[in-house]
């Protein structure tokens, strides 16, 4: 799973979001290092809803614009739990090879 994707499924978790509130949610869940413009996210929604990733929770209409908000679906959650397992997994693997190629435990650094 490409990281934007992993952080969009995880902006959902907690409540519906429109798509600007996914963009916020996104930068700040990623410590800023990811910064989704519309030209980029309304195609990953489609295709994440396409999917059955995400599901379109409401649809309203905001100063003449329509505003859908979006979830994540059973499939997102058990697919974002797979993404999370594999990487935790992978960051062990790095890990045990820092700590028995330079003998020191290493520390996480988080952006």
């Amino acid at each position: 799973m490409r990281e934007p994707t992993f952080f969009i499924l995880t902006a959902v978790i907690r409540a519906p979001l429109h798509g600007y509130g996914i963009i916020q949610a996104v930068e700040e869940l990623s410590g800023g290092r990811i910064h989704l413009k519309a030209g980029t996210l309304y195609p990953a929604l489609d295709r994440l809803t396409a999917t059955g990733l995400i599901v379109v929770d409401r649809e309203e209409i905001t100063t003449g614009r329509l505003r859908r908000y979006y979830t994540i679906s059973a499939d997102g959650r058990a697919a974002l739990e797979a993404a999370a397992d594999q990487m935790r997994a992978n960051a062990s693997v790095a890990t045990t090879r820092l700590r028995e190629a330079f003998g020191r435990t290493v520390s996480v650094r988080h952006a």
